[in-house]
């Protein structure tokens, strides 16, 4: 049931008419717990439209970084349940380096509950945030910017290779 409603909403999302629109959705979603990748929707908005480029770039950052700012909330308000976690070297280290340990949330598998940690521990907010929207800003820069110099015959290959 969770497979056919994941289906359904990415073909909806593939929508063309809603290029930006699906680019925040997918972009928010994938920074909750949630494993979705958003990196490949952004490419896709900008090859279509290279004018996309910096448009994209903002929006998958304002998504991603609200669903940093959801995982936030979601540690600020579970702290009974991690109560056991408290000693552990994660929350050490977080608690030292506070807000600034949020540029790397763009890491895959470890930004999220990161900032769920954050959350956690009641580091500030709005810092947590902005540093938040820097890692993730250079995340979708630097992955859309490499993608943009990969021949177009590499993809069509890929495709080839994937599809059959």
């Amino acid at each position: 049931m969770i497979e056919s409603a994941v289906l359904w909403l990415l073909k909806v999302l593939a929508a063309p008419a809603v290029g930006l629109t699906s680019v925040f959705l997918i972009s928010f979603v994938s920074a909750t717990l949630v494993p979705l990748g958003s990196e490949p929707a952004v490419f896709a908005v900008v090859k279509a439209n290279e004018a996309m480029f910096w448009p994209a770039i903002l929006v998958a950052t304002l998504g991603n970084t609200l669903g940093g700012a959801v995982d936030y909330f979601i540690g600020y308000r579970a702290k009974v349940a991690f109560a056991k976690e408290r000693e552990t070297v994660w929350f050490k280290w977080l608690a030292h380096f506070g807000p600034k340990a949020m540029l790397l949330s763009w890491v895959p598998a470890v930004g999220d509950p990161l900032c769920t940690l954050g959350g956690w521990l009641h580091l500030p907010f709005w810092p947590s945030v902005f540093y938040m929207a820097i890692g993730k800003f250079m995340r979708y820069l630097t992955m859309t910017a490499v993608l943009l110099y990969v021949p177009d015959g590499f993809w069509k290959q890929l495709g080839q290779m994937l599809g059959g």
